[in-house]
């Protein structure tokens, strides 16, 4: 009775890795036979005997070996819900190691078999072996598919065919939380044009949109071109304005170079997007110099303008960074970025606001910050004067 309670307490996967054990010792021996069927013209009487006793007396040993292979590179431990390159490169390596061990264990131990058994046998095992675990990871990411686009509260159009938009859709397509499901891309470069970006079509240019926007039912419309110049993109933007769709855009090129282009980044169009200008181009060393070493406070830096800040100086090394801002949802917000992408980062976060001289005074006695980027300020003027 206690050994059939421990069997059940057992996890799950370990049951899984227990039948998928039974199926590789049931195709890795079926991939070497199914060759001498089709060797012999799919005829099982016709395979002369001393190869089917040679195979035959050859299989405990070889179970027992690719067994032991697949365990030893883990091939049992892995999620195959999530199964990708590594896995793959892990059971091509199983394969290489088997298929030398039964070629040479079955010619020295029994007989000398024909060149197709040496050659077909490791490449159906291949097949047979790597089938299953994809098949299954197939199978939930359709099913997550469907459920995804059944619960979509938008159809987005994607606008740029670059890095960013090919890990938006990435991400759009494996997120269990979106609730957009990607329809098309636009793309100015017309070698992209009817090409497909991860199965997403590139339609056209720029021009495409509004077209695309009917033709598509787009209720969302998300800009991926984080390099593209200000000019550019206030044309494209000005473009989707004529549309009722949601609009949706990176902050800036900064997560494209550090491989940090994420759903979460992705933010409301803003006024100045559509109004924006060329970008200044700043002396960065000069930055660099007047920065490094120093104590720099940014006042409201949680928000749109004093966030980009934060990163901008936390690249240039300053001895200590104080974030200063009155929501601490923002300051929190910034503050966790901050540490996971700059964990050497002197970091300190204080909440409070600017209009409190008593709060002020005592940040500045307790830190004597070198430099301030007073970025605390309402977005919505005229409302805010009312």
């Amino acid at each position: 009775m206690n050994s059939i309670n421990k069997i059940k307490s057992l996890p799950q996967w370990v049951f899984r890795a227990f039948y998928l054990s039974l199926y590789d010792l049931i195709t890795v021996n079926f991939a070497y036979f199914i060759v001498l069927w089709l060797h012999y013209n799919l005829r099982y009487t016709t395979i002369p005997l001393k190869y089917l006793q040679a195979y035959l007396s050859f299989v405990p040993i070889y179970s027992l070996f690719t067994l032991s292979v697949f365990y030893f590179l883990k091939l049992y431990k892995s999620i195959w819900k999530y199964v990708s390159l590594s896995e793959m490169n892990r059971i091509l390596l199983a394969t290489i190691v088997t298929a030398i061990f039964h070629g040479i264990g079955i010619t020295v131990l029994c007989t000398r078999m024909p060149i197709s058994y040496y050659l077909m046998g490791p490449l159906f095992q291949f097949m047979f072996t790597v089938s299953v675990r994809f098949a299954y990871r197939f199978i939930n990411l359709v099913r997550r598919r469907k459920q995804r686009n059944e619960n979509a509260k938008y159809n987005s159009l994607i606008i740029g065919a670059g890095s960013a938009g090919q890990i938006i859709i990435k991400e759009l397509e494996n997120s269990s939380v979106a609730q957009s499901v990607p329809k098309c891309v636009i793309d100015d470069d017309p070698n992209k044009w009817d090409r497909m970006l991860k199965n997403i079509p590139i339609i056209g240019g720029r021009e495409k949109i509004i077209e695309a926007v009917q033709k598509f039912d787009i209720t969302q419309i998300i800009f991926t071109i984080p390099s593209a110049s200000a000019k550019d993109k206030r044309e494209i933007l000005n473009i989707c304005k004529e549309t009722d769709c949601k609009l949706l855009t990176l902050p800036g090129v900064y997560q494209l170079l550090n491989e940090e282009v994420f759903l979460q980044h992705l933010k409301p169009v803003a006024v100045e997007d559509l109004l924006g200008r060329e970008p200044i181009k700043a002396d960065l060393g000069q930055i660099k110099k007047q920065i490094q070493g120093k104590v720099v406070l940014i006042t409201g830096g949680g928000g749109s303008i004093g966030s980009e800040l934060c990163r901008q100086i936390a690249t240039y090394d300053p001895k200590q960074l104080i974030v200063f801002d009155i929501y601490e949802n923002n300051a929190y917000s910034i503050e966790q970025e901050l540490k996971r992408n700059y964990p050497n980062l002197n970091l300190k976060v204080l909440i409070g606001s600017v209009r409190d001289q008593k709060r002020v005074d005592d940040i500045f006695s307790s830190y004597r910050p070198d430099i301030v980027y007073h970025a605390a300020a309402h977005k919505h003027v005229p409302l805010m004067e009312g």
